[in-house]
């Protein structure tokens, strides 16, 4: 029989041995974006990346992008070009207003959604985590 001695030890040993938690639990972070300005064009560097990450077509961002921005935009291979000049901070906003409109489920929060077209002609975001169906508004 072992003691209560060894029972601590063992236990303090298997506290040691157990990982610090190093994230805060949320599996999905909204990317960041990366930009290069030449002249009076900002080019977002890293948008396929951004693509791949929220699962939407790029065409859906780069039009997002047009109307908040009151500018025309391309899509240039793998980047997007955006005619003006814009600071990261800026175009992280709209990212950042862009997942929660169209990434993030309303009820769990959690990015695993697709777009689908709804009743009357309408567009739902449908969570695939939990079920959950919201109409995307105005945009």
């Amino acid at each position: 029989m072992t003691s209560p001695l060894d029972y601590e030890k063992l236990l303090d040993r298997g506290y040691a041995l157990i990982p610090a938690k190093t994230t805060s639990g949320e599996r999905f972070e909204i990317p960041i974006v990366e930009t290069l300005q030449q002249g009076n064009k900002t080019f977002i560097k890293n948008f396929d990346s951004i693509i791949g990450k929220l699962r939407r077509d790029p065409k859906l961002l780069m039009k997002y992008f047009t109307k908040e921005l009151a500018i025309p935009a391309t899509i240039e291979g793998s980047r997007l070009v955006l005619h003006g000049k814009f600071s990261d901070r800026a175009l992280n906003d709209r990212l950042k207003a862009f997942t929660e409109i169209f990434v993030l489920c309303k009820e769990c929060h959690k990015p695993d959604t697709k777009i689908m077209e709804g009743e009357h002609g309408g567009k739902m975001l449908v969570c695939e985590a939990c079920g959950a169906r919201a109409p995307i508004r105005g945009r």
